[in-house]
């Protein structure tokens, strides 16, 4: 399996949702089941059947995120060089050249993603367009909508 990129802080919250997968979450859904059990008959038992699905989910979330913390090639932006260019992990000031709408996205691994917090996936056509350049320049980007026209106003390392 290739490796996974990932931020300190998007690394530090899958750790957090792991533990907490196995300390609190685990224990409960082990003691629904168990408690389900006690009413008899597992067939026509729609409790016991929810807590086994939620079983279910809870074991897979537990091995993806194992797996994508044994795969992860963790990224400290802050300890790149600070040379202006667009990589994975720093924040760009970007303006929207048709709108004159001024953006700050910060390019993030897949799990870390949230548009609305401003935190782009590397692998977003807005966040491939970006990779590699630097202050100054103008990027046209195919997005979904159509064709989109940036001037990235700064790039930081933080």
């Amino acid at each position: 399996m290739s490796k996974i990129p990932l931020t300190e802080r998007g690394a530090e919250l899958l750790r957090t949702e792991l533990a907490k997968l196995k300390s609190e979450d685990r224990p409960r859904v082990i003691a629904a089941i168990a408690e389900a059990r006690e009413h008899g008959d597992l067939k026509e038992n729609a409790e016991y059947h929810a807590a086994r699905e939620q079983q279910g989910f809870i074991e897979g979330r537990i091995q993806d995120i194992e797996s994508k913390l044994g795969n992860a090639q963790i990224i400290d932006v802050r300890t790149l060089p600070k040379n202006g260019k667009i990589v994975f992990g720093t924040t760009v000031d970007l303006v929207d050249i048709d709108s004159d709408e001024e953006l700050s996205y910060r390019i993030v691994g897949e799990d870390e993603a949230d548009v609305k917090a401003g935190l782009i996936a590397f692998s977003t056509p807005i966040a491939r367009g970006l990779l590699g350049r630097v202050e100054g320049d103008e990027v046209s980007v195919d997005v979904p909508g159509g064709t989109r026209t940036f001037e990235v106003l700064a790039v930081r390392y933080e």
